[in-house]
Order: C-alpha cells, then structure tokens, then sequence
C-alpha cells in the first residue's frame, strides 16, 4: 500500500513538472495562476492597513473603515484579498518621522496601532486571526483565515530604550524596519542627506543584536546603503528587505537596492520584497510624475479647486493617465526577473506596499485582488509552480524560522 500511495504522488510530481505555461494561452494561464494564488499561502512584506485605518477611522470605540467588506478605495480588504489569494498581509505598524521630534511619540502610536490590527482580528474573527509566527499562518491558512502579522516600520517606535525591543516583540512584531523618512537613533535613512551617524549608531548596532536575540527580523528598507552595510556586518541571522526594488531600474533612488546590495543580502540568506509602487519600479513614471503634480498643483490654483473636488479628481485622473501612463505589471516582474538573474530565485519575494503608494500602482497590479495577474505573467516568462510558492511564501519563512531558530538558541 505504501509503495501504490508514493507511486501515485510520484506520478502526480511528475504531471505537475511536465506542465509548460508558457504554451498556454493568457486565458488559460490567467486561470492557472489564479489557482496557484489561491492554494498556496501568500504573504505580502508590506501592506499599509493600520495607518489607513487610523486616518479612515476604524478605532476602538466604533468602526467606520470597515475592510471585511469591499471598500470603495483603497488597496486591501477582506474580499479583494480572499479573490487575490493574499493570506498573509505584514500589518505596517507605520511611525511617521515626524513623531521623532517628541519623546514618547513613537512608542506611543505603535501601540495604538498594534491595538488596532488586533482589533480587527477580534471584530472579525472569521475572516481575520492574529499570526506570531510562520506556524500560525499555515494553522490560520488551513481554516481559510487571512493571518495579520506585524511589522514595525521604523525603528523609532523603540525611543531610545533598548528594553521596548523585547517589549515589541511581546506585542507581536516580528520585523522593525530600522529607519523612515530621516535619521534616527538607530541609523541613517535613504531618504535623508544627513548623515547623521554614517550607518548604524552605537545605539543601533545595539538594535540589531537585540532583535537577533529576542527573534525580530532585521527590515533592512528605508535605510542608507551604509546602514544597509553595517546591519549585515552585525546580524548573526538573515535579513529580509520588506518593499524594496530593484535600484538598476531607478538609478539614483536609493530607497531601492543597487545590485551590490543584492548580493550582499543573498550571501547573508535574507529575501527581498519588490514593492508594486510606480516610482519605485519605473524611473520614467517618477520623473513623469513629478511634472504631473506640479501642473496639477498649478491648475488647481487657478481653478480654485481643492483635490476633493469632484471635478478636480476627474481631471486630475484624465491628465494623469493621458500625460504619464502607469508602468504595468510586466515592470513588477522584471524586478523579480532581475533578482532571479543575479542572486537566484531563493532571495526574492512580495512588497507590494498596498495601501502606502497612493495612485502610483502599477496596471494590473491596482490592488490585492490582483496578485494572480503577476503569477501569470511570471509563468509566462518560465518560471515553474515551485518557483512561485518561493517567491509567495518560501523564502521569507525561511528567513523567519532561522531567526526564530536563533532566538530559541539564544535563551
């Protein structure tokens, strides 16, 4: 009997490797991606829910963004999500730069946020359910729950108290983003000029050792190339880069990863998360979309319109589309294409940053229900079934458990 059962998954092996996408039809490969989407666990790097949350008013007294349902805007709700096959969306525990600048402020709002999301899970609780670690999202995938784990973005939430490490990590973060916007007291940012610690601080080469230790992912997105660099030469774990692209496609965008940091992060085992926004997949739509919005800023002075007019948000959609057409979704997989070629298919994964680029989303990846839309174009270009479970949930459980592996070591 045990020799019929392995034959038959033997053979079932062998179908499955036998199968040429790239000889089907879109329609037909529309349809096998949408069901790999669907039966395989998915998790997203980095989805922006909790920030939009906060603005759209789902607080804990009533619940006016009510995401179970199908929003009129947005990127992310339960039904778009559940179409998409997105199972597991990192809740972006967002910290603006801004609440640096007043001591307490950070930690404050990502506790605020965190109580947030578990709400959420609470209010929901058939659709929605709290994931701590790689074994409660295949549990919660099982029974057909979205899992919602959490990632801090931006250090600063940890103030300048080495303590609040581990006391996040008992809130239920499991990767901190060590910078934002500007310098911290962890590090240098890629959006700053500053300067200000030339990488990591005392202070932050602090961070990184006590995230090993307590089992919190080092997010290596947003920070400087000489933060990038120092956090590799300290970590004793792989590192993940939760909504970053690929900086060849966008030279002198430093938010994006050049090909040396690629192979730097390759070779300490982490996984990048390519990020879906416009400007950080074409550099052709940023610059396009930098004269968008100054003579959109121009016209609706003289026009003296607000952008929540309604004639104003027609207009600015027709010019917008008519002067600086979104990149597409082949754009997102050349991304993907470009870490496969350099490093390997093992370092590669999903950022899509929805909820958190505004309008700038690429065509055919406009929101979450979109993912099997990459899939196919990703089988278009030859890449096997095994290839997408990597890029969907492999590689960055892989990064997971060794951080995890090492923590438990460590107690």
């Amino acid at each position: 009997m045990l020799f019929a059962l392995s034959a038959v998954f033997a053979c079932a092996s062998e179908k499955e490797e036998t199968i040429d996408y790239t000889q089907m039809s879109d329609e037909e490969r529309l349809k096998a991606a949408t069901e790999i989407a669907q039966s395989t666990i998915m998790v997203d790097g980095h989805v922006d829910l909790p920030y939009r949350m906060k603005v759209g008013g789902f607080t804990l007294q009533r619940e006016i963004l009510d995401v179970s349902v199908r929003t009129p805007d947005g990127n992310f709700d339960y039904p778009r999500s559940k179409e998409g096959g997105l199972d597991a969306p990192f809740m972006s525990i967002y910290i603006p730069a801004g609440n640096q600048k007043t001591p307490g402020a950070s930690k404050a709002l990502a506790d605020s946020l965190i109580l947030m999301t578990e709400r959420l899970a609470a209010t929901f609780p058939d659709k929605f359910a709290m994931a701590y670690s790689t074994a409660d999202i295949e549990a919660n995938f099982s029974k057909g729950l979205i899992s919602l784990p959490m990632g801090m973005e931006n250090g600063a939430g940890i103030e300048d108290d080495l303590a609040n490490v581990e006391y996040f990590h008992k809130r239920g973060i499991r990767y901190i983003t060590l910078t934002h916007g500007t310098d911290n007291l962890i590090g240098d940012a890629s959006y700053d000029t500053t300067g200000t610690h030339g990488g990591l601080s005392e202070f932050g080469k602090q961070v990184v050792a006590e995230m090993n230790r307590v089992g919190i992912m080092v997010d290596l997105s947003h920070v400087s190339d000489n933060t990038f660099r120092d956090a590799l030469a300290i970590t004793k774990v792989p590192v993940i880069a939760s909504h970053s692209s690929v900086r060849k496609f966008t030279p002198g965008f430093e938010r994006n990863m050049s090909d040396e940091l690629i192979q730097a992060m390759a070779k300490n085992g982490g996984v990048m998360m390519i990020n879906f926004g416009g400007t950080f997949i074409d550099s052709a739509y940023a610059a396009g979309a930098t004269k968008v919005r100054e003579h959109i800023v121009n016209w609706l002075a003289e026009n003296n319109l607000s952008r929540r007019d309604s004639a104003a948000q027609a207009y600015i959609q027709e010019y917008s589309e008519k002067n600086n057409p979104f990149p597409t979704v082949q754009r997102v997989a050349d991304h993907i294409d470009h870490v496969k070629n350099l490093v390997g298919i093992d370092y590669v994964g999903l950022g899509s940053d929805f909820d958190g680029v505004g309008d700038s989303l690429p065509t055919g990846l406009k929101d979450v229900s979109m993912y099997p839309n990459l899939i196919a174009e990703l089988l278009k270009r030859g890449y096997s079934k095994e290839d997408i479970e990597k890029i969907c949930y492999k590689n960055v459980f892989r990064v997971w458990r060794a951080v995890e592996e090492y923590s438990e070591m460590e107690k």
